[in-house]
């Protein structure tokens, strides 16, 4: 479902699309717009897993972990 929403552009960014979104094979104004908006959000998007991800990475490298195995390092399996 589509929202209507309401921004502001340049002019010149305006008139510029105006002027040959139909020449770039766009059906209306309105198309060239959600097709750009939607492209920006989708590169945003991935700018922030990209982010959240490295974050992560930096707070596994900082964790210190157990060796959860320590109790039984020096059991003899084989003779049980």
């Amino acid at each position: 479902m589509l929202i209507q929403s309401k921004f502001q552009i340049d002019q010149k960014d305006y008139d510029f699309i105006k002027k040959f979104y139909k020449s770039l094979n766009y059906k209306s104004l309105s198309e060239y717009m959600r097709e750009a908006v939607t492209r920006k959000v989708k590169e945003d998007r991935k700018k922030l897993r990209e982010s959240k991800r490295k974050s992560a990475m930096e707070m596994i490298g900082r964790t210190k972990y157990e060796n959860i195995f320590e109790p039984i390092e020096g059991d003899d399996f084989e003779s049980r």
